[in-house]
């Protein structure tokens, strides 16, 4: 449906300035789009090579803590001797506007530090700690990749509605007016025209009649 307005000149340079906002917005949201669903798949495809990381990392683990259980007893004592992490640090990107959260572990942190004696525990709880700290690693990473393309998903889906509304409704719209107020305001030129000619026709029929009667 044309949006109705008053077929004047002023208001035909109003709604072609309208249309020509809307589609350069159509376009830029177009290309933010694309480039959001680039960096998605990239990310989808980083997200697919760590899975299969992480599931070998623990595959790795759970064997090396089933080792270390065998040869060392149960490591109860030793696990809860391991402090809780609370070295990440949360920041952000942006990508086109959207914010894409960033993941580090923390940088004072000492990864080589044992957080306990060594006369408690053998090589293979030495190597449980390594494989689990990989395991660590490799989920903040994920995560951070995750959490990126859920906010990426949601962007794309609010900007290509945001596009198709623009595409399928404001442009139509937009162009249907200006096809009826041209279409107005040529109808006016036609009928001025007409009158015009009427008009110079009676003042030459006029300037005859007088021209005779002298």
């Amino acid at each position: 449906m044309a949006v109705q307005a008053v077929p004047t000149k002023g208001n035909l340079m109003n709604t072609k300035k309208s249309l020509s906002l809307a589609r350069i917005g159509y376009d830029l949201l177009d290309r933010k789009r694309n480039i959001l669903i680039r960096e998605m798949m990239t990310l989808i495809d980083h997200a697919n090579a760590i899975q299969e990381q992480i599931d070998s990392a623990y595959d790795n683990a759970y064997f090396a803590l089933q080792r270390a259980n065998i040869t060392n007893g149960f490591c109860e004592d030793i696990a809860r001797a391991i402090p809780v992490e609370d070295g990440l640090k949360l920041d952000f990107r942006s990508v086109m506007g959207v914010e894409i959260p960033v993941l580090t572990m923390d940088e004072n942190d000492d990864r080589n530090q044992l957080h306990y004696g060594t006369q408690m525990a053998n090589s293979a709880v030495d190597n449980v700690y390594i494989h689990f700290t990989k395991v660590k690693e490799l989920t903040v990473e994920l995560a951070e990749i995750e959490n990126s393309v859920y906010r990426l998903a949601d962007a794309i889906k609010k900007t290509q509605k945001r596009a198709n509304a623009l595409k399928n409704i404001m442009i139509p719209r937009f162009e249907e007016t200006v096809k009826i107020i041209t279409d107005a305001l040529d109808e006016k030129d036609r009928e001025e025209f007409s009158r015009l000619k009427v008009i110079k026709r009676k003042k030459l029929r006029e300037s005859a009649q007088r021209s005779e009667t002298e």
